[in-house]
């Protein structure tokens, strides 16, 4: 068994981060067998150099290794690339071909990004790793094959898997053994190593002198998060060797190359997932309007008992000509004259001759009404929208149809609602 040091020599890896050279041991562990291996990790962080390792000190490293990006083949293509497909199988197959599962027999297939297969090639492949059979698109003849499978994603595969984007079981048959190669920021000691070697091999490319870093620009290197981890750290070594022509390079001049470098030290922002319910974006539009003429109106309410309590008519007609424009969205033909009914525009019960009170009594039991109005209804969300839904309904004559284009929602929605709520 080789040891970690040649491997690393023998395939120029860089790095003696604690878990990167336990990723190496596993692979070297399992290369041996012909245990299927699922290799994780973000993008960038050199997950393809796992499956060469356990090819090449496999029993298979004499067969043939092919590897597939499998998001890179359009999802109607990908069944005939892995598989292969007969001869008018489909428009344009205007002969038989070989898919890599029959190319590779013997050898190993390396399937890259493996969660953006597509549903239907997720059965196709689980067949294959539990049997070794295998159909030509087109073909009902079954087809053996001895393949060893080395699979790899950047995604999480139990978020996959929750939102049915990926099967279960071949979650399981893929990750008999699972190998992750640790993000580049959590190898602090191996950046400024990784960029020294990137630098030299960029002199040696371009005919130039290595450049160098600065102690500020060293630091610089650590802090920063490197989201694209070392391809993202290839990538900026080959700009700073070509574009500058001081070969010592200043913390300045390292940061110009580094995007958002200015939030090096904040944590990532990760976006929460919008919560998923019952309630649909044209509804939650409509009760935001709704509890915000509501508020509009408390607001006009409150303010007109106020005034009316110290008898100063004049004020409460500015005031409330003004929250009835606000209301009205300032539309000077739609908004009520100022000399119309308070209590008509507010919807307040106007005093009568046999309910109304002696002046030498005290205001709060002259303005008796207030307390009513003051002690507001308190409905819930789902209290509104069953009130919303009856309102329709019977304005509508119980056609559901019409009923749900008022409400802006679909007829299907609306009809389970109705069922919900035993309407």
């Amino acid at each position: 068994m080789e040891s970690i040091q040649s491997i690393k020599q023998r395939f120029e890896l860089i790095g003696n981060d604690v878990k990167l050279n336990r990723a190496l041991e596993k692979a070297i562990q399992v290369a041996p067998t012909d245990i299927s291996v699922l290799v994780t990790g973000e993008s960038g962080v050199g997950k393809e150099a796992i499956p060469k390792i356990i090819h090449s000190l496999s029993h298979r490293k004499h067969a043939k290794y092919i590897a597939v990006n499998c998001g890179a083949i359009p999802e109607g293509t990908i069944d005939s690339e892995l598989f292969g497909h007969e001869k008018g199988a489909f428009t344009g197959a205007t002969q038989t071909r070989s898919g890599y599962f029959e190319v590779a027999d013997g050898g190993t297939i390396f399937l890259d990004e493996v969660g953006e297969l597509p549903l239907t090639t997720q059965v196709r492949l689980l067949r294959v790793l539990e049997n070794g059979e295998f159909l030509k698109v087109g073909s009902s003849q079954v087809q053996k094959t001895d393949v060893r499978i080395v699979a790899a994603t950047n995604i999480n595969m139990f978020e996959a898997i929750k939102k049915e984007k990926f099967r279960e079981d071949l979650y399981y048959r893929l990750s008999t053994v699972e190998i992750n190669i640790p993000p580049l920021r959590e190898r602090q000691d191996d950046i400024h190593l990784l960029f020294r070697k990137f630098a030299s091999d960029f002199g040696q490319k371009y005919k130039m002198p290595t450049i160098r870093l600065e102690e500020a620009a060293i630091q610089l290197l650590l802090k920063y998060r490197w989201p694209g981890n070392i391809r993202q750290l290839r990538n900026i070594a080959e700009q700073v060797s070509v574009l500058e022509e001081n070969r010592t390079i200043s913390a300045m001049t390292l940061n110009g190359y580094l995007p958002n470098s200015s939030n090096t030290n904040l944590p990532a922002v990760v976006e929460q997932s919008k919560k998923e319910g019952d309630f649909s974006n044209e509804r939650e539009i409509l009760y935001k309007v709704l509890f915000d003429m509501k508020g509009d109106l408390n607001d006009l309410k409150k303010l007109t008992l106020e005034l009316l309590k110290n008898n100063d008519t004049e004020k409460v007609q500015e005031e409330n000509e003004t929250l009835i424009r606000k209301i009205y969205g300032n539309k000077e033909e739609e908004v009520p004259h100022h000399e119309a009914n308070v209590a008509e525009v507010l919807h307040l019960p106007e005093p009568t001759v046999e309910t109304a009170t002696p002046v030498n009594q005290p205001q709060e039991d002259r303005y008796h009404f207030a307390e009513e109005i003051e002690e507001e209804e308190t409905l819930s969300l789902q209290e509104k929208e069953i009130e919303l839904i009856k309102k329709s309904l019977e304005r509508n004559r119980g056609k559901r149809k019409a009923a749900a284009s008022e409400l802006g929602i679909s007829e299907r929605t609306l009809y389970r609602k109705i069922k919900q709520y035993d309407l």
